[in-house]
């Protein structure tokens, strides 16, 4: 079992430097007390590139991850890992690089150096599964170049934008040299999966200590919950698209 807890900024409010997102950003007291729960209950942290490694069944690894490069991924992120000696992945959009309330490119460098994994989140955060053959291609190849010239490591990872994807944007990835792949799916990546894509479970604003705990353990209610949510979310994905979803999720935020 990996568990692969996903976060995405760590603001304490709208006042924090990058990017506030009132479902996402996580506070920074939370997830400091979740890296604790982590600790000591005997979890040690590897890298979202190590997803498909064997390992002992008593083995408690887990694998942090955060997407689209906000800020504060450096900022806060990165100094509350180390202070308890864990790392993360950071799956960083490639465009979004320099803009307001992102990270720099000598920020994505600072966290490769600091040991963190540096996996990719597509270049321009366009949902995959709606682009064209030669986008896509473009999407997937120049994310993974520019995140590799800026941190002079491989790039092994992707997580897809928004999670959305199928066979053929799992197969135009790994033409582009990705080994491992997440989508959105909430679990535990007990088994693999047929399609290929691993499961993680996404950490919100609202997430209690207790159903962190449970998520990770993956065991009573709050597991089933998750999978019920991400069931419900995807008819009206479906209906509407994903950018017509996209574009109700922000009427409603």
């Amino acid at each position: 079992m990996l568990p692969v807890p996903m976060y995405h900024g760590l603001h304490a409010d709208t006042g924090w430097r990058g990017r506030f997102d009132p479902v996402y950003s996580v506070r920074p007291d939370d997830f400091a007390a979740q890296l604790d729960w982590l600790v000591a209950t005997g979890h040690r942290t590897v890298p979202a590139r190590e997803a498909l490694a064997s390992h002992p069944a008593a083995d408690r690894r887990v694998a942090i991850s955060f997407d689209d490069g906000d800020v504060s991924n450096l900022e806060v992120a990165l100094p509350l890992l180390q202070a308890r000696g864990l790392t993360a992945t950071f799956f960083v959009t490639s465009d979004f690089i320099g803009q307001p309330g992102m990270l720099a490119a000598s920020d994505v460098r600072a966290l490769a150096d600091a040991g963190m994994e540096v996996g990719s989140h597509g270049r321009s955060h366009a949902f995959l599964a709606d682009l064209d053959s030669d986008a896509l291609r473009a999407e997937l190849l120049d994310s993974r170049a520019r995140l590799q010239d800026l941190t002079g490591r491989e790039v092994a990872s992707i997580a897809l934008p928004g999670g959305r994807g199928g066979e053929r944007e799992r197969q135009a990835a790994l033409a582009a040299g990705y080994r491992v792949l997440f989508g959105s799916v909430p679990g535990p990546n007990r088994h693999p999966h047929a399609d290929g894509w691993l499961e993680r479970l996404p950490v919100t604003r609202g997430t209690s200590l207790e159903r962190f705990a449970a998520l990770v353990r993956w065991d009573g209610w709050e597991p089933r919950m998750a999978r019920l949510r991400h069931a419900a979310l995807a008819l009206p994905k479906r209906v509407l698209g994903n950018r017509g979803y996209e574009r109700l999720r922000e009427r409603l935020l």
